[in-house]
């Protein structure tokens, strides 16, 4: 069946149970590269789990990988080739431990009808297995191109607030690696269109492109490092709109302003000054 504007009045799903290792939060870190710059020098506690005086910690943007494996009700069948991410935000309401187990719940929380597209919002919660304490909350969109034209709602329209008219406060430029997309794939997401360069190009595109989510890892480091003191616990929020495509072994800035106590507006562009991810806000303990 094409795409089911009810799914968002469908009874919700029991929460499942998911489990991660160190390696596993290791392994992300990797993915989206934390210790490149300098392996033996920086990042260690990304990165290591042995380091003499170092305690491992995790990435606050690991949560889109329990995040987006929540079951949720179907909301119908599409092509997958037609499928870009559209929106993510993640929501801390701790420190993710390097490894542990939550119960997580999905749910289809928005259907909108673009006309040449459908848009899918899903929200996903992970709750401590042995506390019910919840640890993160993850709202991402799907833009479904050629499934719209059903008649529902168009959804809200209009830029979100942005960065102010000055110069950014900070700027961060890492590099990609030339397999960066196949480390990445690695913490779950297998969709060839980051492999495959037949899959890419049914997907309208030269050659593989880098996942959307590393790059929200990748920004998510410039962010953590930048405003926070490279200190997981005070991430609390980041929240993205994917605009262009990123090819793995492009160069990302991340552009920054501060506009208030524990909040800040950023994009990120390629070498090329592409903006790739913009709507960018963000929010920590100053």
């Amino acid at each position: 069946m094409p795409i089911d504007p009810d799914a968002v009045s469908a009874a919700p799903v029991e929460p499942a149970e998911y489990s991660w290792t160190s390696k596993d939060t290791l392994l992300y870190a990797i993915g989206v590269g934390a210790g490149s710059i300098d392996p033996v020098g920086s990042e260690l506690e990304f990165t290591t789990e042995n380091s003499a005086d170092v305690e491992q910690r995790v990435l606050p943007t690991y949560a889109v990988i329990p995040g987006l494996s929540a079951r949720t009700p179907g909301f119908g069948t599409f092509n997958p080739a037609m499928l870009i991410h559209g929106e993510q935000q993640i929501e801390l309401h701790r420190e993710i431990p390097p490894a542990g187990t939550a119960m997580t719940s999905g749910k289809v929380t928005a259907v909108y009808d673009k006309g040449s597209a459908a848009v899918v919002w899903i929200e996903s919660k992970a709750l401590d297995q042995a506390s019910g304490e919840p640890i993160f909350t993850t709202r991402h969109s799907l833009f479904i191109r050629g499934e719209g034209g059903f008649g529902g709602d168009r959804g809200p329209s209009g830029a979100k607030s942005g960065p102010p008219e000055r110069d950014p406060d900070h700027v961060v430029t890492y590099s990609t690696r030339a397999d960066q997309a196949l480390l990445y794939r690695l913490s779950g997401d297998r969709n060839p269109l980051h492999s495959d360069p037949t899959f890419a190009k049914l997907a309208g595109f030269d050659r593989p492109i880098l996942h959307g989510l590393c790059t929200f890892g990748f920004t998510g480091r410039a962010l953590l490092h930048t405003l926070c003191g490279s200190d997981p616990a005070r991430l609390t929020g980041m929240d993205v709109r994917f605009s262009s495509p990123v090819y793995p072994g492009d160069d990302l800035t991340v552009k920054m302003w501060a506009v208030d106590d524990g909040e800040a507006y950023f994009r990120t562009e390629r070498g090329s000054g592409e903006v790739v991810i913009d709507q960018g806000r963000c929010t920590y303990t100053a």
